[in-house]
């Protein structure tokens, strides 16, 4: 979010002057945007061109009272109303709250409860106004800016060097944290370059075996097609490339200085043309001088590389992102996504977010099930190992889960082969393809 502070604003309805000018003085002197009307009637006017964050009202006055006042505004859409009345009594204040009022206080005021009360639903009707236009701009987002989701300077960047990058064909090397969304950005550079109509393959580097790459990787003269072949003509995406078996990396280098595979038992290599974009969690240097990673094969792969931000780096996105997910969540769940509120606001921001946007994703999932039984705040769901936030306890929240569960782990021992995952579930793939999108699960984010 962004470092300014808004000024907030305060809309005044009440007929005596001295109090209204009372009013005024206090809420000027807490720094405070004022404005007064002395009568009901004149706020839905007023507040066309004013737009206060909160409206202060008397409760008896001339012509529309308060509680008039309160019934005529939209709840959806209007500044939350605070109540102010000498003749107040419990019944009317309980009844006044349930048909919408914020709050209700009694002249004469405290004046220190009045900004307290004041000051919060102010913050939370801009937080509402902040989360719709949010929403809003959600609505309007296609191409790049819906997949790498974001407004920060350190987002903007990376979206304009994926542009960049996926006009010229040649070997990219994608630097970042866990979570960060590297195969996200390997995608979008398939999607958005020369070689969009061809295939994209991706193998996971640490779990390749060294006894059976060649088999797997070239094939057999006689038998099955090996699956760099399948890349042929599009993109391979090495993902984890500093856990890949020293072995694997010199066979992988070979392919790629001579653009050749040869099948087990063939006389002559097969041609192969694919464009290479890697990915590694860690400093590729570093692994270089630890021994981990060919410093050849390196030099083969990071003809350009892109740093991912994390999300610590790109705080200001995180507004944006987390109402994404957490629509995303109420379609599933088939409910309605929760406010956030100023302290949802808090603890989000104040989260180191070791998991970057993966871990934003599943808080926002804990947040949706949590809201969906009334309960829980994004406190409790970014803190789960205190609170059992996400264990679903309906039944189709339930079943819901354990799908998710067992379709994410064949996902991930098929290393994203849908037709293997499909054959291994027991279902066909048009109905994996569904419960994917049904489950909202993110293939990218597993593997």
């Amino acid at each position: 979010m962004s470092d300014t502070v808004e000024t907030p604003s305060i809309l005044i309805a009440e007929d005596d002057r001295s109090m209204r000018t009372s009013l005024i003085d206090l809420m000027e002197a807490a720094g405070w945007r004022v404005e007064a009307v002395p009568r009901a009637e004149k706020v839905a006017e007023r507040m066309v061109d004013f737009q206060p964050d909160v409206i202060l009202s008397d409760v008896r006055m001339p012509g529309m009272s308060g509680l008039d006042l309160l019934a005529s505004l939209n709840p959806q859409i209007s500044p939350p109303l605070v109540l102010i009345s000498a003749h107040g009594d419990i019944p009317m204040a309980t009844q006044a709250i349930k048909d919408g009022a914020y709050g209700f206080i009694e002249k004469p005021y405290e004046p220190r409860r009045l900004l307290n009360i004041l000051a919060h639903a102010s913050d939370q009707h801009r937080m509402r106004r902040t989360t719709q236009r949010l929403k809003d701009r959600l609505l309007n987002l296609s191409g790049l800016d819906r997949i790498l989701l974001g407004a920060s300077a350190r987002t903007r960047g990376l979206r304009d060097e994926v542009l960049d990058f996926a006009e010229i064909d040649v070997p990219v090397l994608l630097q970042g944290e866990t979570g960060t969304g590297k195969e996200l950005v390997a995608r979008a550079l398939h999607d958005l370059g020369r070689r969009a109509d061809g295939p994209f393959l991706a193998l996971n580097c640490a779990t390749l075996s060294a006894d059976s790459f060649e088999e797997d990787m070239f094939g057999r003269d006689a038998g099955a097609r090996g699956r760099l072949l399948s890349a042929d003509g599009g993109t391979l995406f090495l993902d984890e490339i500093g856990a890949c078996p020293m072995p694997v990396q010199a066979a992988l280098l070979r392919v790629l200085e001579d653009g050749e595979v040869r099948p087990l038992g063939a006389d002559t290599p097969v041609p192969v043309n694919f464009r290479v974009i890697s990915a590694t969690n860690e400093d590729a240097e570093t692994a270089v001088a630890e021994g981990r990673l060919r410093k050849d094969l390196l030099f083969r792969i990071n003809r350009v590389v892109c740093a991912l931000p994390t999300l610590r780096e790109r705080r200001d996105d995180i507004m944006l992102l987390i109402t994404h997910f957490m629509q995303e969540f109420a379609r599933i769940y088939e409910t309605t996504p929760p406010d956030v509120t100023p302290d949802d606001l808090a603890a989000l921001m104040a989260h180191d977010w070791p998991g970057n946007v993966r871990e934003l994703r599943n808080v926002a999932e804990r947040r949706v099930l949590a809201a969906r039984r009334g309960t829980g705040s994004m406190a409790a769901a970014i803190q789960v190992d205190g609170l059992p936030e996400d264990v679903p306890v309906t039944l189709r929240e339930s079943v819901a889960a354990y799908e998710r569960e067992l379709i994410s782990k064949a996902i991930q021992a098929h290393e994203g082969r849908m037709d293997a995952v499909a054959e291994a579930l027991g279902i066909g793939r048009r109905t994996l393809n569904e419960k994917i999108v049904k489950l909202g699960l993110d293939k990218e984010a597993l593997l």
